[in-house]
């Protein structure tokens, strides 16, 4: 649904992951509904706070387009985890997958309907054993 820039908050100091978000619809109508609902869940995710779940600081509103501004996460996709070192063990698939899970429930106890679910969207951060996020990118 869009691309994703790391990014530096200038005003701030910081940086910041940055998703242009594709809102352009088969209609007028179809676009209006993609914009209110990427608006309307963008704003449920950024008062989720959650250890498991990547923070969203601001909407950037450029009328056809929209950028999300985000927490950096610095680790590694599921995805490419998987691809570069194989399959994981017992205890570390169980600990990804509970973080998922909590995270899931944080996530639609706060009306966010997560629409991407797939290891490319997964991100680990640092070396096994550390906590997994999950990537706002649905």
């Amino acid at each position: 649904m869009g691309r994703v820039w790391r990014a530096t908050d200038e005003v701030l100091d910081r940086q910041v992951a940055v998703k242009e978000m594709r809102i352009d619809g088969l209609d007028p109508e179809d676009t209006r509904t993609r914009r209110e609902r990427t608006l309307r869940e963008a704003r449920a995710t950024a008062r989720i706070d959650h250890p498991h779940v990547v923070r969203v600081y601001d909407v950037v509103d450029e009328g056809e387009l929209l950028w999300i501004v985000m927490e950096l996460v610095v680790g590694r996709s599921l995805e490419r985890m998987l691809a570069e070192e194989g399959p994981l063990g017992p205890r570390e698939t169980a600990r990804i997958g509970l973080g998922l899970v909590t995270a899931l429930r944080q996530v639609h106890a706060g009306g966010v309907l997560h629409r991407d679910i797939k290891p490319g969207n997964v991100l680990v951060e640092g070396p096994p054993g550390q906590g997994t996020r999950g990537a706002a990118t649905g």
